[in-house]
């Protein structure tokens, strides 16, 4: 036996999510953002299924390309930091990998690199979030400096990001797409991105020629008032575990590190070896709900390292080994970061490796 505290993923949760991109943004190109670790939910659970229905992969670095070229994915897979030094320029040539550049920096490197095979290269405008990116006035300048090198692959893309798109009531979206747009328009000729998951579902104004879903294709939100079932989104990661330990308990006995919650009545509590230490957040809002046997029940007590406590006195039927769902399709992880006051990025990508599954 081992620690039943482990995730489960959904593939055809996954490929309902890449087919709800298709249906939004319909003939656009879709690159699927699988950086940090496929947010949280494992490259080498999620990879082998959707690399087939997507047309490039997106990661952070050199070295999550290199862990989705171990897992023998060919798929077009996209540097979205770039380099971060000048010898990956050859580590471009030897993973087959494309490049976002948003530096003079990286442009030198790009430069210089003299290597044997074209370099797909993107740039990346920084259009308002002031993140990232070349200014407007410098675009010119890059793009005649990469089309004169003859290593540059002359299909060059064009990108920006914008800074709200998960409020979709913000003007600030349409300050940022109208200065994309202006510099786009003086090269009709080449690709241009702009989409992340927000965008894709609100705003199909700005899908351009690449979408770029991230968090959607979990079947998570982006938005602070939606849950995935809102935008017809099914979630990929369900993170599980069992009840340990069952106690009856009298009325005003104290649970967990540091008493801050007692028993209000008799109370039949329950343990799960689950905790921060896994992933799950210990800062969370009061009676902060776990699923179990089909019903909710309120976690109580401090969520200590490696456990948690639930209130099971309106379920005398649990008993040891009845598995607990932390989040998943019953109980949305939209529904506990709120409790936490954090994202849901931030609790998927928080999962840690003990877990089982989480590999």
């Amino acid at each position: 036996m081992s620690r039943p505290t482990h995730i489960e993923i959904d593939e055809a949760a996954l490929l309902h999510n890449v087919n709800r991109v298709r249906q939004l943004a319909q003939g656009k190109r879709l690159v699927a953002m699988v950086k940090a670790n496929a947010y949280g939910c494992g490259i080498s659970a999620v990879l082998p299924g959707l690399s087939k229905h997507v047309d490039a992969l997106g990661v952070a670095c050199v070295e999550e390309a290199i862990a989705v070229r171990k897992l023998g994915i060919t798929r077009a897979c996209i540097l979205f930091q770039g380099i971060f030094s000048r010898d990956e320029c050859h580590m471009m040539v030897k993973y087959n990998l494309e490049c976002v550049i948003h530096n003079h920096v990286q442009l030198q490197w790009i430069l210089a690199a003299n290597v044997s095979e074209l370099l797909k290269v993107w740039i990346k405008i920084d259009t308002g979030m002031h993140r990232l990116g070349f200014d407007p006035q410098d675009v010119d300048g890059v793009l005649q400096a990469l089309r004169a090198c003859s290593w540059i692959d002359p299909d060059i893309i064009l990108i920006t990001h914008l800074a709200c798109a998960d409020e979709i009531q913000s003007p600030y979206n349409k300050v940022q797409w109208d200065v994309f747009q202006h510099v786009c328009a003086r090269y009709p000729d080449l690709k241009s991105s702009v989409a992340n998951s927000a965008a894709i579902l609100s705003w199909p104004q700005v899908h351009a020629d690449i979408v770029r879903p991230g968090i959607m294709l979990y079947g998570v939100s982006p938005f602070a008032d939606q849950t995935a079932a809102d935008l017809d989104l099914k979630p990929v990661m369900r993170f599980v575990s069992v009840v340990t330990a069952l106690h009856n308990y009298v009325a005003n006995a104290p649970v967990g590190y540091g008493c801050t919650w007692s028993s209000p009545n008799p109370s039949l509590i329950g343990v799960v070896p689950v905790g921060y230490g896994d992933g799950y957040p210990r800062h969370i809002a009061d009676n902060t709900p776990s699923w179990v046997n089909n019903r909710y029940a309120p976690i109580v007590g401090r969520v200590s390292m490696d456990m948690l406590t639930i209130d099971l006195t309106q379920h005398p039927e649990v008993q040891l080994g009845d598995e607990v769902e932390l989040w998943g399709p019953n109980l949305p992880v939209e529904v506990i970061a709120k409790a936490a006051q954090t994202i849901p990025y931030d609790l998927l990508c928080r999962v840690s490796p003990r877990v089982r599954g989480a590999l």
